[in-house]
């Protein structure tokens, strides 16, 4: 290993062990978006082409770019995201560039940026529905196998071919989990069936990369339909389309297992032909001691993200989370560089596919025959992906086995869900990525390794036993919902009860005229804090430093976040055994209180709301994500 090598990677893992301070280097996946970005500033032009189109490499960036916004709260990969699809959805929905009569199952995988910003508050956000609609549409009439199988496109009959897993599913599921599409759903399952029956050989594991029901093709095996090859990036698209998929598949969901199942069995196969040594995988897989083959960098990308992702939510055992790590420190050995102060990524093969013109007839020396490509986006894009999994991986062990519970029941506002028309419960819960909701900070928790539920009724001495942390949201008044439920004696004991038992309690109020305060202040009374009247940081317009909040006499809960922005809420007042934690202008904000061997968290707003968390609103002067992971850790510690 050179000794530049050995410098990168020493940094690449030991910055997910550093605290992330302000002046702390940026951690890999941000560097490599970072050198994305610098190289396409206004488009993603693909490969030698001149202009941009509508393209899967477009919607695989966009994923990786979405991975990294989560991660930071930092505006910018959000904003590259939404200035690339404003330059393709029409405000009918149209799509420039795409053609829906092609059936190319590519043109899906930037369905998911579409759902993504169909789902949060951006002025005139119904286009980006109506564009994922569209390509709904397209699989509505998309050719199919006799046993129902997508075409991969339409120039390719009766074909199935893996990359067309990661394509169309992951789009498919979530649009069919939004919609409440539960054929949608069977469907989806139904084409990694049909992939695990046609194409994984049953001698190694290893999936071929594609299939022709005819067996016209001159590549297909006659008697299986089987193309002659196991590619890496065939199957790499594979296992992170598993992955993927599960995220929209809800728990006892008849489909969730077998796709589990087929994890489960590709991990081993992945393990077993990861070399030993370099911890990488082989353009070929099966053939890896073959003249002429090597280390390629996309697929070895896309097995990390794979396996580290199957670990961390449980679908796969821990020991593969090993695997996953060799292979980063693998590929960061052996494909990472820095050229000018930025990332650089190479030994990517530039594209693996069959037929066509000319023909690809799926053999060992046609793979091999493809160039390779430095920075080629195939493999920039699941090297991103895969460092965000094991930058996860560093950090989430704190939240092991706990699980936070949010309030849907004092807290209960409903409105009509805009893909079904029905209603839905919203504002401060954790599946809504609109400004009022908590998904980003839920995010954040979970990534720290907390589950993350919902607490739908009043809380019992039963249901509070399964949390370790429990949070309270701006309990609704009369305005907010025709019958609100009111905190009840009954319940302020069973929460105190729970408390002085161990259990961690987050009581976010609101300025009282939104908030429904005197039987909130009944509870809080137990811990010695109590909601004023007084409302303070009453900002006017985006006069931001009006909401400006010194966090530094917090630091024993916010380790890293200086300041933070927090507007229009209610000053506390409070006794023994509640003590001060954040003072402004002589104000108590925050205050923490002990009782017994469980901890309370209070303050009068709810804060770290999508809104003001995610970065697009307020100025990145202001630290609230990093507060919300802060606060996380305090909580789960």
């Amino acid at each position: 290993m050179t000794s530049s090598a050995r410098l990168l990677l020493s940094a690449a893992l030991a910055l997910p062990l550093l605290a992330p301070a302000q002046n702390a280097p940026a951690a890999m996946s941000q560097r490599m978006a970072d050198a994305f970005i610098a190289q396409h500033p206004d488009s993603i032009v693909i490969g030698n082409r001149k202009t941009a189109r509508w393209d899967y490499e477009q919607g695989l960036m966009l994923r990786a770019l979405e991975r990294v916004w989560e991660r930071t709260g930092d505006a910018r990969y959000f904003t590259y995201i939404q200035k690339d699809l404003d330059q393709f959805v029409q405000k009918d929905g149209s799509i420039r560039t795409y053609k829906a009569d092609e059936y190319q199952l590519d043109n899906l995988a930037t369905g998911p940026a579409l759902l993504l910003l169909s789902q949060l508050s951006v002025p005139g956000n119904e286009k980006y529905r109506l564009a994922a609609a569209t390509l709904r549409k397209q699989l509505a009439s998309q050719p199919r196998t006799k046993e129902g199988g997508f075409w991969h496109k339409k120039t390719y009959p009766n074909q199935m071919w893996l990359d067309g897993l990661y394509m169309a599913e992951p789009f498919y599921a979530e649009y069919s989990a939004l919609t409440g599409d539960a054929a949608g759903l069977d469907d989806v399952a139904k084409q990694f069936a049909l992939i695990e029956k046609h194409l994984v050989d049953p001698k190694t594991g290893l999936l071929y990369h594609g299939y022709d029901e005819s067996r016209e093709q001159q590549w297909a095996n006659k008697a299986t339909g089987q193309s002659p090859n196991a590619w890496d990036r065939a199957i790499g698209w594979y296992a992170m389309a598993l992955v993927e998929t599960l995220d929209y598949l809800p728990a006892g969901n008849a489909n969730r297992a077998a796709l589990i199942k087929d994890l489960q069995r590709l991990a081993p196969v992945l393990a077993k032909y990861q070399d030993a040594k370099t911890g990488t995988w082989s353009l070929v897989m099966g053939h890896e001691s073959e003249k002429g083959n090597y280390a390629e960098a996309s697929g070895s990308s896309m097995f990390v993200y794979a396996l580290a992702k199957g670990v961390r939510l449980g679908y796969l055992d821990k020991k593969y989370a090993a695997v996953a790590r060799k292979g980063y420190e693998g590929i960061l050995k052996t494909f990472v560089a820095t050229e000018n102060g930025a990332l650089a990524l190479n030994g990517t093969v530039s594209v693996g596919g069959l037929g066509g013109k000319p023909y690809r007839d799926g053999s060992f020396q046609y793979y091999l025959s493809e160039p390779l490509r430095k920075n080629d986006l195939k493999g920039v894009g699941p090297f991103i992906l895969a460092s965000t999994e094991m930058e996860i991986a560093q950090e989430n062990a704190v939240g092991q086995g706990k699980t936070v519970g949010l309030d849907y029941y004092f807290n209960h506002e409903l409105r009509k869900n805009a893909f079904t028309g029905q209603p839905e419960q919203w504002h401060y819960t954790w599946e809504e990525r609109t400004h009022g909701g908590f998904w980003l900070w839920g995010n954040e928790l979970r990534e720290l390794g907390a589950k993350t539920v919902a607490v739908p009724a009043a809380p019992t001495a039963a249901s509070l036993k399964a949390l370790n942390v429990y949070v309270i949201v701006d309990p609704d008044t009369k305005k907010e919902t025709p019958q609100p439920h009111y905190i009840s004696a009954a319940d302020s004991k069973v929460v105190t009860d729970w408390v002085r038992a161990g259990g961690t309690l987050v009581l976010l109020a609101n300025d009282t005229a939104n908030c429904e305060i005197r039987h909130f202040n009944e509870l809080a009374r137990n811990f010695g804090v109590q909601f004023t009247d007084q409302s303070v940081n009453m900002v006017q317009g985006s006069q931001f430093e009006q909401g400006r909040v010194d966090l530094t006499s917090g630091a024993a809960v916010f380790k890293q976040a200086k300041i933070g922005y927090i507007k229009e809420l209610a000053v506390l007042a409070l006794q023994a055994p509640a003590q001060p934690l954040v003072t402004n202008n002589g104000k108590v904000i925050m205050a923490t209180a002990q009782l017994g061997k469980g901890r309370v968290f209070a303050l009068g707003d709810p804060w770290l709301y999508n809104e003001y968390t995610d970065g697009r609103k307020i100025p990145a002067s202001f630290e609230n994500f990093q507060a919300g992971k802060d606060l996380g850790r305090w909580l789960l510690k």
